[in-house]
């Protein structure tokens, strides 16, 4: 049985980087398309529409933010995965905002590029169906009872920790920026402290070592992002 063919889009403007794409993700098994401009790009995605984009926001014709909010606004909904400097962490809560799946900053590991990018790709096809069971490593989930279980044994969460978990659960894998999180949970409040307070309460009860979690990570400056589900 042959293999589908998974075509990834790489829109930036350096030879480098798209050579070194080329070269890292071919080995890995994807086809790569390139895009040194947005121009460039909204053309291929119009005639040869890729599975997942790695998007660099430094484009010489239009802002890689403006081309995303052209895409998501045009209802593409397939992953989109940011390339940024590391230091560019505004950049990369508006992409998300807009709707960007992840980022990765340069320098990369291809590894693990490969690796955020087959995350990106499971999860919109987990999007199709809310899975009722999540588990990763020996953290359970129970979405329908509302039952959180750590190696067997029930943890008891405030209504408020358990919502957070639950939005964490829903996008697992996946970076949530601070204002969506607060967003989601208690309508559009700013106080990123308030948020801290409760994920330190959830690592408390659900983290072997809370100050190096295993489960809910930090993402600096961004956001955090909740383990992926075993597979």
């Amino acid at each position: 049985m042959t293999q589908a063919v998974i075509k990834i889009l790489v829109v930036d403007d350096e030879p480098p980087i798209r050579k070194l794409l080329r070269v890292g993700l071919g080995t890995e098994g994807f086809t790569v398309l390139e895009a040194a401009t947005a121009t460039i790009a909204k053309e291929i995605m119009a005639t040869d529409r890729p599975d997942l984009v790695l998007l660099d926001l430094g484009l010489p014709d239009i802002s890689g933010h403006d081309l995303l909010a052209q895409w998501r606004s045009g209802l593409i909904e397939l992953p989109i995965i940011i390339l940024s400097s590391r230091t560019d962490e505004s950049g990369i809560v508006k992409a998300l905002e807009l709707g960007a799946d992840d980022y990765v900053t340069k320098p990369f590991g291809m590894k693990e590029l490969a690796a955020r990018i087959r995350v990106a790709l499971r999860h919109k096809l987990q999007e199709q169906g809310e899975k009722p069971i999540f588990q990763t490593g020996e953290l359970c989930v129970d979405l329908v009872k509302r039952l959180v279980r750590l190696k067997g044994q029930e943890i008891k969460l405030s209504p408020k920790e358990y919502d957070i978990l639950r939005i964490m659960v829903q996008h697992a894998g996946k970076v949530l920026t601070h204002s969506f999180i607060l967003n989601q949970i208690w309508g559009g409040m700013s106080d990123v402290q308030y948020l801290r307070v409760y994920v330190r309460q959830l690592r408390q009860k659900l983290e072997d070592k809370p100050d190096q979690p295993f489960y809910i990570m930090t993402e600096t400056g961004v956001g955090y992002r909740l383990r992926e589900a075993d597979i």
